[in-house]
């Protein structure tokens, strides 16, 4: 098994072919979408492959480290990036093609119009240590 992050972008990704931004959305299209996410995951966790999933809110703060006894520095209210995270989930699969298929799946959710969205997803891997070799 390898674990997978499926990350959702604000914007960044590219255009996704029911581009109409969440906010002009109904309320109807939201719950649609919404549950959409919810039985995907509910369905993943049933088969295993499901290990968790977060919206997140558009607005954050980047924070570094500025020294031994200094408090933390900001950027501001807003980071500056075109690499916004709108979401993420984490799924456990048997290969990269699995994860690549269900991937391809979470882009279907609905939107604007109940229409597919088929929006871009950033599909990355864990980082795994190297299998250990001895003769």
């Amino acid at each position: 098994m390898a674990k997978y992050l499926l990350l959702k972008h604000y914007r960044g990704a590219p255009s996704a072919v029911n581009c109409v931004p969440m906010d002009q959305w109904t309320p109807e299209e939201v719950t649609a979408h919404i549950r959409y996410m919810q039985e995907f995951a509910d369905r993943l966790e049933k088969t295993g492959e499901f290990v968790d999933g977060q919206a997140l809110a558009p607005e954050g703060t980047w924070v570094r480290y500025d020294g031994e006894g200094r408090p933390p520095v900001t950027d501001g209210p807003f980071a500056e990036t075109k690499d916004l995270i709108a979401g993420w989930m984490v799924i456990d699969v048997d290969s990269y093609e699995r994860a690549v298929e269900l991937a391809g799946e979470l882009s279907a959710a609905p939107g604007a119009g109940g229409e597919p969205i088929h929006e871009w997803l950033e599909l990355r891997p864990f980082l795994a240590m190297p299998a250990t070799i001895t003769e």
